[in-house]
């Protein structure tokens, strides 16, 4: 019996190369596919085997064919949330119309399972309840969100009609080391390094608006552990609980790096949530997960990443 082969889709990327780094440590035989957009070939383990594609790409079948991937895990995304206003329809390409292409071609190849990566914040829209579980209303005000949620109804209907295995994971606002310092979610990256180069970050609006702000390496570990669960739960939100304002991710950051910047704030962005937390109670019962880093200690080792990187 070979080695569990895992396809990797967004492997360059922040998430995807950090869950490719750990299930190689694993022992698992690795694919990755990016089309190198938003990722860097650095972030690409050694060990793994790389085809540079867009999940767009009818040539994805021809990787599926030739490395017949036991599961398969769906991180790659069009993945600004500010982009995805901007340019609504690129955005349903890829994370819809490129979700399907990746999710037929494990149809057609009989994998297992996928393991997608949802969007714990931006599906629930504004919140009734805080923090959210994921039996919260789906309310995207965003095309990001949106096209996150069409993404799970596919998996529901493959799920049904074609018995496509899958767990879906739910994140919160994911920061760590490789993370680009671009995007909304990059909050923490553009701070540390605007701080590094000795620029003034700027908050948008007043900086009172909350995030729950999880881990890198927490996330990869809700990864592993969804490949192998059994449970007839699919969904799984994972984040901390806790709600961390944009404000105290400035001075937690400032204390550590740049104690004599002070705040400076510009406009609020249009359509940004005020508050945003998820409640991961289920993964903890089913999935046995929970976050270990704290943020202190989860800004730190980011700090230290680009700080060398």
């Amino acid at each position: 019996m070979g080695k569990v082969k895992v396809l990797v889709t967004g492997g360059a990327g922040f998430i995807g190369s950090n869950i490719s780094d750990s299930l190689i440590e694993e022992g698992y035989e690795v694919i990755v596919v990016d089309d190198l957009s938003t990722g860097k070939e650095k972030n690409i383990n050694d060990r793994a085997r790389f085809y540079r594609l867009d999940i767009r790409d009818v040539g994805l079948e021809d990787v599926f064919r030739r490395e017949r991937p036991d599961y398969v895990s769906h991180q790659a995304a069009q993945m600004d949330v500010r982009r995805s206003v901007s340019d609504p329809i690129f955005d349903a390409k890829v994370n819809v119309l490129g979700a399907i292409n990746v999710f037929q071609n494990c149809l057609k190849y009989d994998v297992k399972k996928v393991i997608f990566a949802s969007s714990g914040g931006a599906i629930y829209g504004e919140q009734d309840i805080f923090p959210a579980p994921e039996t919260h209303p789906l309310r995207p005000l965003s095309p990001y969100g949106i096209t996150k949620l069409v993404a799970e109804h596919y998996l529901y209907y493959y799920k049904n009609v074609f018995n496509l295995d899958h767990v879906i994971l739910r994140y919160a606002n994911v920061y760590g080391p490789r993370q680009d310092p671009f995007g909304e979610a990059g909050v923490v990256a553009i701070f540390i390094q605007k701080m590094l180069s000795g620029e003034q970050p700027f908050i948008n609006g007043d900086g009172c608006q909350t995030r729950d702000f999880v881990y890198v390496g927490d996330v990869v570990q809700a990864n592993l552990l969804a490949f192998t669960s059994d449970s007839s739960e699919n969904i799984f939100n994972v984040g901390t609980g806790l709600e961390t304002s944009i404000n105290e991710i400035f001075d937690h950051l400032a204390d550590i790096m740049a104690p004599s910047v002070k705040k400076e704030f510009g406009p609020p962005k249009k359509g940004e949530q005020r508050r945003s937390v998820i409640d991961s109670s289920r993964a903890k019962e089913t999935l046995r997960w929970g976050p270990k880093v704290s943020i202190s200690e989860g800004l730190k080792r980011t700090y230290e990443y680009f700080k060398t990187a």
